[in-house]
């Protein structure tokens, strides 16, 4: 894997437990360090208002019957790339949230990984 992903902090929001192991094993497969999961939107918020640094985040769109965008906004504000996982792909998201990178569940190692070095900016090696 690229080395420029090495150590890259990786925020998982994800209420499903098992769907949250995978990508957390997914994510180390990688290089990258998971930080979570978190299966709730204000610990989300809290993590995001109390953690220093951020390289990135992975975000279920309904967490617990919730919807992820303030997790998301909050990001946003901070510069922080993030990815969209949800079952509907992107045209499920509302119109503002599209254009994001997005996976549709149930996906692959490649699909995360894709997803994740273009929300990145790193070329995959």
């Amino acid at each position: 894997m690229s080395d420029g992903v090495r150590g890259r902090r990786i925020l998982v929001v994800e209420d499903e437990a098992l769907v949250a192991m995978l990508l957390e094993t997914m994510l180390e497969d990688m290089g990258f360090s998971p930080v979570g999961p978190v299966g709730d939107i204000d610990l989300a918020l809290e993590m995001l208002s109390d953690d220093g640094r951020l390289d990135g985040a992975l975000l279920d769109v309904n967490v617990a019957g919730r919807e992820v965008f303030p997790v998301a906004a909050a990001l946003k504000a901070r510069g922080v790339p993030f990815v969209f996982s949800t079952g509907y792909g992107e045209g499920g998201l509302p119109e503002d949230w599209r254009g994001h990178p997005t996976i549709q569940k149930p996906f692959t190692e490649d699909a995360v990984r894709d997803a994740l070095f273009k929300a990145l900016g790193v070329a995959a090696v």
